[in-house]
């Protein structure tokens, strides 16, 4: 497993936290995917490096079709429960590997 600590939150998705993800960035493996609005992403709070933009409410349905279910993903929104949905909806569709970021990007932006 990519992962070492990988916790299940209370709507069933799988969920690492940014500790976890932040000690893996550098070995690589999994793509970040981040389902906020652009405005979002490019706002205040920023975004993760090397993430793609994946719009939960305009973009996801057709674009996660597109990925390799075998891959691994993370992913990312402003506190955990859009990127919940994402990750939900992902396991519904067959993928195996795939994690919510606990916290979101407002967690990501207060961790040392």
């Amino acid at each position: 497993m990519l992962f070492d600590n990988v916790t299940t939150n209370p709507d069933g998705a799988p969920e690492i936290t940014i500790q976890e993800l932040k000690s893996k960035l550098p070995k690589g493996g999994f793509k970040l995917i981040d389902v906020r609005r652009p405005d979002e992403y490019t706002g205040e709070l920023g975004h993760i490096e090397g993430s793609r933009l994946v719009t939960l409410e305009t973009d996801f349905e057709n674009t996660l079709p597109t990925l390799n279910k075998n891959e691994t993903f993370v992913f990312i929104c402003r506190s955990g429960k859009r990127s919940t949905n994402a990750t939900l909806y992902a396991m519904q569709a067959g993928f195996k590997n795939v994690y919510n970021l606990e916290g979101g990007m407002l967690a990501w932006c207060e961790a040392p």
